[in-house]
């Protein structure tokens, strides 16, 4: 998949590996999400005090924020087994009443990227999660028989970075929707240290908060820092960790002070040095930068757009006042006078694109 870097949202399997270590086990253990945690706290304990199975649980929001924790603390909760699985991996109807079958009673099944489930999959899903049933299909042609298949209480623990995509039949089945919004640097700093305390690293406060500063408001990036500035610590020697040593630890592996890795700066340098700014098409830019427009798009995009440093408009890309200030550039007047009325000059405050996905 593009963009598993330093500072991507995704994560390779060592460090998934290495981040199941780090994973809270319990609500009271989850740092941030406080609006989504008070509301599923409240929909587990009913659960429990009327001896049944949870409603069924929709999570969304980008990558990295804690959709899979939640689900796995679903199941902790309710002191059930735990079954997971993802949208991709079900390509067919039999796929999933194979998994729908072989459920116990009270099991939490979570699919990952829900909406990238196939349509005869998803259409199954409608009455197993309404009437805890399914139709199996025996033969072809005018002689296919359904059989229905009755299933045990369970609860679904959908995640997905693309609610939109949804089907209104299937979301609208969700007794439970959550969204999880990016971490505030203080939320992070929280993380960091239950995650420094479970390492045993020596990190003060103001280490912690270059880290923080540094990780897109994502828990996965900021623990993923973490150990990349612990390992530039056990190399050179440093005993405890302080703001100077982590900035020059991340400094290293080339991510700056506002989180921008390599990729990201390039991205804005082509767009300010090669085409003055913008505006400029996907695909040009992206051969500009030696990268697939797949992974521009997916990977660099986003951020930028959330940060103010990048704008997508009707005739394409272009750079904002904020960008050429970061790069140490200044803004000629006749290409700051060309951008768009609503073009903003500072994180927070774009109205031309969506914060997460950066489409129009």
């Amino acid at each position: 998949m593009p963009g598993d870097g330093l500072v991507a949202p995704t994560g390779d399997p060592d460090d998934k590996a290495i981040e199941a270590a780090l994973r809270p086990k319990n609500l009271d253990d989850f740092v941030g999400q406080k609006r989504v945690r008070e509301q599923l706290s409240l929909v587990l304990e009913a659960s429990r005090l009327r001896g049944r199975s949870a409603d069924h649980v929709l999570l969304s929001g980008p990558p990295g924020l804690g959709k899979t924790t939640l689900s796995m603390i679903i199941a902790a909760e309710m002191n059930a087994p735990l079954r997971i699985s993802s949208g991709p991996a079900i390509q067919h109807a039999g796929d999933l009443a194979a998994i729908l079958s072989s459920l116990t009673e009270g099991e939490v099944l979570f699919l990952d990227e829900i909406h990238r489930m196939s349509r005869p999959a998803e259409e199954m899903l409608y009455m197993a999660m309404e009437d805890f049933r399914v139709d199996i299909i025996v033969g072809k042609g005018a002689g296919a028989t359904a059989i229905p298949l009755d299933l045990p209480p369970f609860t679904l623990v959908g995640a997905t970075t693309r609610a939109g995509l949804l089907p209104g039949p299937l979301r609208d089945r969700f007794g439970f929707t959550g969204h999880l919004e990016f971490y505030s640097t203080d939320e992070l700093e929280l993380v960091l240290r239950r995650s420094a305390m479970l390492m045993d690293m020596k990190v003060n406060s103001a280490g912690f908060a270059e880290v923080a500063g540094r990780s897109r408001g994502t828990p996965r990036i900021a623990n993923r820092l973490l150990r990349r500035v612990r390992d530039w610590a056990l190399v050179h020697g440093v005993d405890q960790i302080d703001a100077r040593t982590a900035g020059a630890a991340l400094d290293m592996y080339e991510v700056d002070a506002r989180g921008l890795d390599r990729l990201d700066r390039s991205v804005l340098r082509a767009l300010i040095t090669k085409f003055n700014g913008g505006p400029v098409g996907l695909s040009t830019l992206a051969i500009a930068v030696g990268e697939e427009p797949e992974t521009v798009e997916t990977v660099a995009e986003p951020y930028l757009v959330r940060e103010g440093l990048l704008g997508r408009t009707p005739r394409g890309r272009v750079a904002t006042r904020a960008a050429w200030e970061h790069l140490g550039l200044e803004m000629p007047e006749n290409v700051a006078a060309g951008l768009p009325e609503n073009m903003f000059s500072g994180p927070g405050t774009n109205t031309s694109a969506d914060p997460v996905t950066g489409e129009l």
